[in-house]
């Protein structure tokens, strides 16, 4: 699978992840798993027309050293419809967006 990773973080790194990954995503269906919303404007043409399987998360993985971002859209229920696929590049660019503004504003130096 393809993710953007961040490691090597130290505990009190995690902890503030963690915290931040707390107060502003869904959280997943274990412990330590968090789903980042995409909006609707990104949805790609595969995502489209798809309502029913809505809304579309990217899986955010948190474990004791490292951060890791899945690049695969995916709804929270369904993972056999065509919808589910690679993110594309606007939809990566958002992770990305999002993981940056993550470590500026918790001070992350890993």
């Amino acid at each position: 699978m393809r993710q953007y990773v961040i490691d090597e973080l130290s505990f009190l790194e995690r902890d503030n992840i963690e915290s931040y990954l707390k107060r502003t995503l869904k959280p997943g269906p274990m412990e330590g798993i968090f789903w980042l919303e995409l909006p609707r404007d990104l949805w790609s043409e595969a995502q489209q027309g798809h309502d029913k399987c809505a809304p579309f998360y990217i899986a955010v993985v948190l474990e004791e050293k490292a951060l890791k971002f899945e690049l695969l859209v995916r709804n929270s229920d369904n993972m056999h419809c065509s919808c589910i696929a690679r993110s594309t590049p606007a939809q990566r660019q958002f992770v990305l967006d999002f993981a940056d503004r993550l470590l500026e504003e918790e001070m992350i130096s890993a």
